[in-house]
């Protein structure tokens, strides 16, 4: 039963984050509406605004229905978002509400669910099955972007696969919320013994808020901008670069999560930071040829990796691993601020040039959350 939780998790998570791999078809869609490069890129954008902002919520849906109902749930709503935008090509609103909205909903209410019940069923090694569970989300997007290239390249529309995209998603995470249980000596009574505003003004909680906030931002003004980092790179550089991040991002979630489970969360948070902020601190000597870049994708993806193991691995020991859905959705909405950056990198980078300046304006922001994390390590100093 325990590995076929793990299995199910994996599976549903790799469905999951097919959305990050939107830019493959961002050129096609263009081709055949005539839309603008901004208008192509809001599916992605509202689906990164709603589904970080639905799991503030889902974490109580967790507890009042249980993982299973929340996995099936959220895979219908996530698959259907997929179908409904499959006729965008007569109206690109209907891709707009459906791989955005109803989509970002589905991801929202089911996301939770995988990481909560892992850490449920393997107290012991919350960090490593964390990264197992999440990693498909990463992975899923190289894995769906190559299968989406193909297609593409031999005569379908990306109206036409988001179709049969959505029909599969919603089989195979609906398929995998029949594996979605607490274990036989899960305390119910606990799910809900504690009060929310207490938590939101936890001292512990703004400082993982913030620490992961910093994590995430910089991750995304990463990813978001890579095939611009160097200048000169071909766009088959800067195709490999995204190839790049995806899968060092899949791996990181992984070998962070295996870290987390034998150091401090304090250590870890720091840890994670620091070799964030140094990336990010050498990038104009890193970004100087198209080798660079791959290497600097590579590095940057895996460290933005550990993010989403390592805060989810932290609220487990601070809060207890019952409370994981609803505090980390709270904690997750991270994403939302974090979002931002990329915004803002690109406004900088219109302006001098360069991604210089933002880079190095986040590495500096993020040494500031190493210096709180440091002064409050008592708080986090379990294991």
């Amino acid at each position: 039963m325990r590995l076929m939780i793990i299995v199910s998790a994996l599976l549903m998570q790799v469905c999951l984050g097919a959305t990050y791999s939107w830019s493959v078809y961002v050129q096609p869609i263009r081709l055949l509406t005539e839309i603008s490069q901004a208008q192509a890129q809001i599916p992605f954008s509202v689906f990164y605004f709603v589904f970080p902002a639905t799991m503030i919520f889902s974490g109580a849906l967790v507890d009042r229905f249980g993982p299973r109902f929340s996995t099936m749930s959220g895979g219908l709503l996530f698959g259907s978002g997929w179908i409904l935008s499959s006729f965008g090509g007569q109206n690109f609103l209907l891709t707009i509400l459906g791989n955005g909205l109803i989509a970002g909903i589905g991801a929202g209410i089911a996301y939770i669910v995988p990481i909560s019940t892992c850490i449920k069923w393997f107290p012991n090694n919350k960090g490593l099955v964390t990264g197992v569970a999440v990693a498909g989300f990463g992975g899923g997007a190289a894995l769906v972007s190559y299968a989406g290239g193909f297609f593409l390249k031999h005569g379908a529309t990306p109206f036409q696969l988001f179709g049969y995209l959505g029909f599969a998603f919603a089989a195979l995470i609906i398929f995998s919320g029949f594996f979605m249980l607490n274990p036989p000596n899960f305390n119910q009574s606990a799910k809900i013994s504690f009060q929310f505003s207490r938590v939101l003004t936890d001292r512990r909680f703004v400082i993982l808020y913030f620490a992961m906030f910093t994590g995430l931002a910089a991750g995304f003004a990463v990813n978001a901008n890579i095939k611009e980092l160097y200048r000169s790179a071909s766009l088959l550089s800067g195709v490999s670069a995204v190839s790049f991040f995806a899968i060092a991002n899949a791996v990181g979630r992984v070998l962070w999560g295996s870290l987390f489970d034998r150091f401090s969360s304090a250590a870890m948070i720091q840890l994670n930071l620091l070799a964030q902020a140094v990336l990010l601190f050498a990038s104009p000597f890193i970004l100087t040829s198209a080798g660079g870049l791959q290497l600097f994708a590579a590095l940057t993806g895996f460290n933005y990796g550990g993010v989403l193991v390592i805060y989810a691995g932290s609220v487990a020991r601070t809060w207890g691993a019952e409370k994981v859905g609803t505090i980390y959705g709270w904690l997750f909405s991270a994403n939302i601020p974090g979002a931002v950056a990329p915004l803002l990198a690109g406004y900088f980078y219109d302006l001098t040039g360069s991604f210089t300046i933002p880079l190095l304006t986040l590495a500096g922001i993020m040494l500031s959350a190493i210096g709180i994390v440091q002064l409050n390590r008592e708080l986090f100093s379990s294991r």
